[in-house]
Protein backbone atom coordinates (compact mmCIF):
# COMPACT_ATOMS: atom_id res chain seq x y z
CA UNK A 1 0.00 0.00 0.00
CA UNK A 2 1.27 3.22 -1.26
CA UNK A 3 1.04 6.16 1.45
CA UNK A 4 1.30 10.05 0.80
CA UNK A 5 4.10 10.51 3.24
CA UNK A 6 6.93 12.16 2.34
CA UNK A 7 10.14 10.35 1.09
CA UNK A 8 7.40 7.84 -0.09
CA UNK A 9 7.27 8.58 -3.68
CA UNK A 10 8.56 7.05 -6.96
CA UNK A 11 11.51 8.93 -7.90
CA UNK A 12 11.63 9.15 -11.49
CA UNK A 13 14.45 7.72 -13.74
CA UNK A 14 16.85 11.13 -13.62
CA UNK A 15 17.05 12.07 -17.20
CA UNK A 16 19.94 14.81 -16.91
CA UNK A 17 19.65 18.89 -16.72
CA UNK A 18 18.25 19.07 -20.25
CA UNK A 19 15.23 16.80 -19.62
CA UNK A 20 14.20 19.56 -16.43
CA UNK A 21 15.20 23.17 -18.84
CA UNK A 22 12.20 22.14 -21.47
CA UNK A 23 11.23 26.14 -22.13
CA UNK A 24 11.73 29.50 -20.78
CA UNK A 25 8.71 31.12 -18.10
CA UNK A 26 6.22 33.96 -19.08
CA UNK A 27 8.30 35.99 -16.68
CA UNK A 28 11.65 35.18 -18.61
CA UNK A 29 9.82 35.97 -22.20
CA UNK A 30 8.84 39.43 -20.81
CA UNK A 31 12.05 40.54 -19.78
CA UNK A 32 13.43 39.94 -22.82
CA UNK A 33 10.71 41.56 -24.87
CA UNK A 34 10.89 44.60 -22.79
CA UNK A 35 14.56 44.63 -23.23
CA UNK A 36 14.49 44.60 -26.81
CA UNK A 37 11.36 47.56 -27.07
CA UNK A 38 13.35 49.82 -25.06
CA UNK A 39 16.69 48.89 -27.55
CA UNK A 40 14.24 49.48 -30.46
CA UNK A 41 12.49 52.54 -29.13
CA UNK A 42 16.14 53.89 -28.36
CA UNK A 43 17.33 53.35 -31.80
CA UNK A 44 14.73 54.91 -33.57
CA UNK A 45 14.55 58.01 -31.17
CA UNK A 46 18.61 58.43 -31.95
CA UNK A 47 18.30 57.46 -35.70
CA UNK A 48 16.63 61.09 -36.59
CA UNK A 49 17.28 62.40 -40.16
CA UNK A 50 20.28 64.15 -40.49
CA UNK A 51 19.66 66.47 -43.21
CA UNK A 52 16.36 67.65 -41.41
CA UNK A 53 18.24 67.93 -38.08
CA UNK A 54 21.18 70.19 -39.83
CA UNK A 55 18.81 72.57 -41.21
CA UNK A 56 16.66 72.86 -37.81
CA UNK A 57 20.49 73.24 -36.27
CA UNK A 58 21.43 76.26 -39.34
CA UNK A 59 17.79 77.97 -38.86
CA UNK A 60 18.17 78.21 -35.46
CA UNK A 61 22.10 79.72 -35.49
CA UNK A 62 20.91 82.01 -38.47
CA UNK A 63 18.16 84.00 -35.53
CA UNK A 64 20.62 83.80 -33.51
CA UNK A 65 23.54 85.41 -35.38
CA UNK A 66 20.54 88.07 -37.45
CA UNK A 67 19.74 89.17 -33.64
CA UNK A 68 23.54 89.80 -32.57
CA UNK A 69 23.96 91.66 -35.93
CA UNK A 70 20.60 93.54 -35.48
CA UNK A 71 21.98 94.33 -31.67
CA UNK A 72 25.38 95.12 -33.21
CA UNK A 73 23.81 97.60 -36.00
CA UNK A 74 21.86 99.22 -33.11
CA UNK A 75 24.35 99.83 -30.98
CA UNK A 76 26.93 101.16 -33.42
CA UNK A 77 24.55 102.98 -35.05
CA UNK A 78 25.56 101.55 -38.53
CA UNK A 79 23.13 100.54 -41.31
CA UNK A 80 23.41 96.21 -41.36
CA UNK A 81 22.13 94.06 -44.42
CA UNK A 82 22.65 90.42 -44.30
CA UNK A 83 22.93 88.54 -47.61
CA UNK A 84 23.18 85.39 -49.24
CA UNK A 85 26.41 85.28 -51.52
CA UNK A 86 28.41 82.74 -52.99
CA UNK A 87 28.79 80.44 -55.81
CA UNK A 88 25.32 78.72 -55.22
CA UNK A 89 23.74 81.55 -54.14
CA UNK A 90 23.14 80.78 -50.67
CA UNK A 91 26.00 78.42 -50.04
CA UNK A 92 27.47 81.42 -47.50
CA UNK A 93 26.09 84.79 -46.51
CA UNK A 94 27.85 87.82 -45.05
CA UNK A 95 26.65 90.83 -42.74
CA UNK A 96 27.37 93.75 -44.54
CA UNK A 97 28.08 97.02 -42.50
CA UNK A 98 29.65 95.60 -39.76
CA UNK A 99 32.98 96.65 -38.06
CA UNK A 100 35.94 93.77 -38.44
CA UNK A 101 35.51 91.04 -37.02
CA UNK A 102 32.30 90.91 -38.14
CA UNK A 103 29.93 87.55 -38.00
CA UNK A 104 30.01 83.97 -39.04
CA UNK A 105 29.41 83.95 -42.85
CA UNK A 106 29.59 80.47 -43.79
CA UNK A 107 26.67 77.55 -43.03
CA UNK A 108 27.27 74.89 -40.13
CA UNK A 109 26.22 72.21 -42.98
CA UNK A 110 27.43 71.90 -46.85
CA UNK A 111 23.92 71.59 -47.91
CA UNK A 112 22.23 74.07 -46.59
CA UNK A 113 20.76 77.11 -49.31
CA UNK A 114 18.24 80.47 -49.33
CA UNK A 115 16.90 81.49 -52.78
CA UNK A 116 18.85 83.77 -54.92
CA UNK A 117 18.37 87.38 -53.99
CA UNK A 118 17.54 86.82 -50.09
CA UNK A 119 18.24 90.06 -47.93
CA UNK A 120 17.61 91.16 -44.94
CA UNK A 121 17.73 94.65 -43.20
CA UNK A 122 18.93 94.47 -39.79
CA UNK A 123 19.56 97.97 -38.37
CA UNK A 124 19.89 100.61 -37.33
CA UNK A 125 16.58 101.17 -36.34
CA UNK A 126 15.24 99.67 -33.55
CA UNK A 127 11.91 98.69 -34.88
CA UNK A 128 12.54 96.81 -38.61
CA UNK A 129 9.79 95.85 -40.65
CA UNK A 130 8.62 92.33 -41.03
CA UNK A 131 10.80 90.19 -42.51
CA UNK A 132 11.57 86.34 -43.18
CA UNK A 133 14.03 84.16 -44.86
CA UNK A 134 13.71 80.50 -46.29
CA UNK A 135 16.17 77.90 -45.87
CA UNK A 136 16.26 74.86 -47.44
CA UNK A 137 18.73 71.68 -47.75
CA UNK A 138 19.95 70.47 -50.97
CA UNK A 139 19.44 66.85 -49.69
CA UNK A 140 16.15 67.62 -49.95
CA UNK A 141 14.76 70.95 -51.32
CA UNK A 142 11.40 69.92 -50.47
CA UNK A 143 11.84 70.35 -46.68
CA UNK A 144 11.87 74.07 -45.28
CA UNK A 145 12.28 76.62 -42.76
CA UNK A 146 11.40 79.89 -42.19
CA UNK A 147 13.38 82.47 -40.22
CA UNK A 148 11.06 85.29 -38.79
CA UNK A 149 10.57 88.63 -37.09
CA UNK A 150 7.30 90.37 -36.90
CA UNK A 151 10.12 94.03 -36.59
CA UNK A 152 9.81 93.65 -32.98
CA UNK A 153 10.18 90.59 -31.48
CA UNK A 154 13.10 88.85 -32.04
CA UNK A 155 13.93 86.33 -34.83
CA UNK A 156 12.87 82.83 -34.56
CA UNK A 157 12.43 79.51 -36.47
CA UNK A 158 9.19 78.28 -37.68
CA UNK A 159 7.64 75.63 -40.10
CA UNK A 160 5.21 77.17 -42.12
CA UNK A 161 5.88 80.19 -44.31
CA UNK A 162 5.13 83.63 -42.84
CA UNK A 163 1.19 84.90 -43.11
CA UNK A 164 0.70 88.46 -43.95
CA UNK A 165 -0.33 88.98 -40.42
CA UNK A 166 2.44 89.55 -37.58
CA UNK A 167 3.74 86.23 -35.87
CA UNK A 168 1.43 85.33 -32.39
Amino acid sequence: MQTSAAGNKRHHRYLGPAALCRGFTLLELLVVMALMVLAMAGVSLSLRDSADSALQRDAERLAALLETGRAQARANGLPVVWRAQGAAQGAAFVFEGLPPPGLPSQWLSDTTRTAPGQFLILGPEPLIGPQALAISSSERPDNRLWVVTDGLRPFRVQNLPPTGTAPP
